[in-house]
């Protein structure tokens, strides 16, 4: 004959159960959480940059690659520290397809930013925002650097505020590029 428990024991059983399924499920609310906390999967605003050479990309124009847009400023120690991480993707990820717009946030001084560009031979382009318009298209940036990687599908993969981790990008583009 089974043996038999008295209704405090199961009741105690039952109550630990129901503890374990409610933390276990949590725990996999919890991962899920992290592993998608950086895929945005929104579409970026419909906006068209004005380089520091005058040259217009419309975003919707560059559909079908992938695409980096930082917002920066020349006095930005780490938008500075990023920068030879961006020529490196530029060059490794460009003849696949990976455009880059570096864009100068609307208080940095225009020939700041002229300067910089060409002192540091920034391979990509590098956009002025010098009314703000473009920081309020992707959400009212205020915090540099930011940087979104828009999917070849027109949808933001990634929206990173503060330094961006140079692996994790490398990941993502070739994910994006060879499919």
């Amino acid at each position: 004959m089974p043996e038999q428990f008295p209704p405090s024991i199961l009741k105690t059983r039952f109550t630990a159960s129901r503890f374990i399924l409610l933390a276990s499920l949590l725990l996999v609310l919890v991962f899920i959480s992290i592993a998608t906390i950086n895929r945005v999967s929104t579409r970026p605003p419909d906006v068209t940059f004005t380089t520091i050479t005058g040259k217009k990309i419309a975003l919707k124009d560059l559909r079908g690659k992938p695409v980096i847009v930082t917002f920066w400023a020349t006095d930005c120690p780490a938008c500075i520290k990023e920068i030879p991480h961006l020529i490196d993707l530029y060059t490794q990820y460009h003849k696949q397809g990976l455009e880059i717009i570096a864009v100068a946030m609307y208080y940095d001084p225009p020939n700041h930013v002229v300067t910089m560009t060409e002192d540091q031979q920034l391979p990509y382009n590098v956009a002025l925002d010098l009314k703000a318009e473009h920081a309020h298209a992707f959400g009212d940036v205020q915090l540099i650097p930011s940087t979104f990687l828009i999917s070849p599908d027109g949808l933001i993969d990634l929206k990173k505020t503060g330094a961006f981790d140079p692996a994790e990008i490398k990941t993502r583009i070739e994910t994006l590029t060879l499919g």
